[in-house]
């Protein structure tokens, strides 16, 4: 018992110790703080940094480069050293108020000094030159949203340790739990193994948590500085901390069913899914007691069975019935939906509506109201090329008549107007003549119509009709 106790007190103090054990190094630091505005070996927004530190030592103010870093406003202010008042005239903004301590100051510009660039293989045909993306600031008021919640869920992780493993600890304490707690043991050894080593691993790399003095930070500044880094390594303690409550509540779970009796439960017959969803649908009786529903008469031996009709076709009955008032109330009562020959004749107006659009969008609406003569060469030539395949076997090529009349003479049966023409070759007549408007579009009519007025007198039939051209 003493054993598993230390360990689950090792694991919370791992877990809350994990918090509290990173240092700052410069070149992270560097990259989150100074270079949106320096580079290490050139001049940028600010001076070049290499070799400054060597510089401010070299004129003595030394101790004014951490100054200088920390609020370079109220050095120059100050009025001492010669260098801030040097470097304040390289540009025109102001350095921010940067909330570091000495120690991640010389981190810096120890990176700084040691930095040696990358070497760059240059081919003759390769195009040499470097773009250098900008680096995004830090969302300091985010992350430190991000990391209150972190925070509070870690805080919530390690009560629910403290819990769990004071709740262990007391069932531990029974008699019954001592020849166990060995084989538990060991498997709680290998998840202290694990959370310690992960915490090494995790010490090798670099997190700061940077807290800003009165008077350092900006105005709307956050109390705290919290890096993305910061927020990985306070994550990573979460999961730990996660890890460790789920073993300590399966433990705790593993307990309670050592001493929890075991149920014997009856063994319950498996009835597949198709037999459940027929009996729903069939509600068939089982024929072990088909004796119930037995009627008494019988028939040469053979028995009835008085069962009930499928629920299917009752419900579907029913629903016809509901289907039959819902219909007659809408249809006959209410009028709210129409008839068949409403509707139909609803369509055929939208229709016609859409006949008209169409026409006159193709430019084709002409009728016998409105046709007009059509004199150009091209008309003519479309009409004629018409009457060619069309009319020339009851009117011959000419017009001349045949079976039907002499179309070049002065006499006419139903006028000799365009719009008679137009109306006559459209609809056709009751002595003979075809319908033409399911053939040709308004316009084909109204070339053939203007065609057949420009025919020159051609004999053949004698006159007919008794409208006279004048």
């Amino acid at each position: 018992m003493k054993t598993l106790t230390f360990n689950i007190l090792l694991t919370v103090i791992l877990g809350a110790n994990l918090t509290f054990g990173w240092a700052a190094d410069g070149a992270g630091l560097f990259k989150s703080r100074c270079n949106t505005c320096h580079m290490i070996d050139k001049n940028s927004t600010g001076p070049k940094l290499q070799g400054a530190k060597q510089k401010w030592t070299d004129a003595g103010e030394g101790d004014f480069l951490y100054k200088w870093v920390q609020n370079s406003t109220e050095l120059i202010g100050s009025g001492k050293g010669a260098l801030a008042k040097e470097i304040s005239n390289f540009s025109p903004t102001a350095m921010p108020a940067q909330a570091v301590s000495n120690e991640e100051i010389d981190a810096i510009f120890n990176y700084i000094d040691s930095y040696v660039p990358p070497t760059e293989l240059k081919d003759a045909t390769s195009d040499t030159t470097v773009v250098v993306d900008p680096v995004k600031a830090t969302n300091y008021k985010g992350n430190l949203t991000i990391f209150n919640w972190l925070f509070v869920l870690t805080l919530i992780l390690i009560i629910a340790i403290i819990v769990l493993a004071g709740t262990l600890m007391t069932l531990m304490k029974s008699d019954y739990f001592k020849n166990k707690l060995k084989a538990i043991s060991t498997k709680a050894n290998m998840l202290i193994l694990i959370i310690t080593t992960g915490s090494f691993m995790m010490s090798n790399n670099a997190y700061a948590l940077t807290f800003v003095g009165a008077g350092e930070g900006e105005k709307d500044s956050p109390w705290l500085l919290v890096e993305t880094t910061d927020l990985i390594a306070i994550l990573a303690i979460d999961i730990i901390l996660l890890i460790v409550v789920l073993y300590l509540r399966h433990l705790f779970y593993q307990m309670l069913a050592m001493v929890k009796p075991k149920v014997v439960e009856e063994e319950v017959p498996v009835i597949s899914a198709f037999k459940k969803v027929n009996q729903v649908l069939t509600d068939a009786v089982p024929i072990e007691e088909e004796h119930t529903i037995l009627m008494d008469h019988e028939y040469d031996g053979i028995q009835e069975l008085d069962n009930n009709l499928p629920p299917w076709w009752v419900w579907g009955f029913y629903a016809t019935i509901v289907f039959s008032f819902i219909y007659l109330i809408n249809y006959h009562v209410l009028g709210v939906s129409d008839l068949q020959i409403k509707a139909y004749d609803k369509e055929m107006k939208v229709a016609e509506k859409e006949v008209k659009m169409y026409l006159s969008k193709m430019a084709m609406n002409v009728d016998e109201s409105n046709a007009t003569m059509m004199t150009d060469a091209s008309d003519l030539s479309a009409g004629a090329s018409i009457f060619a395949a069309n009319c020339v076997a009851c009117h011959l090529a000419k017009g001349q008549g045949e079976i039907g009349p002499n179309l070049t003479d002065h006499t006419w049966i139903y006028g000799y107007d365009i719009k008679d023409v137009f109306k006559t070759v459209k609809n056709g007549t009751a002595n003979g003549m075809p319908e033409h408007s399911s053939k040709f579009n308004p316009v084909q009519i109204q070339q053939v119509a203007s065609y057949v007025l420009s025919l020159p007198a051609a004999k053949g039939l004698a006159p007919q009709g008794s409208i006279i051209e004048k």
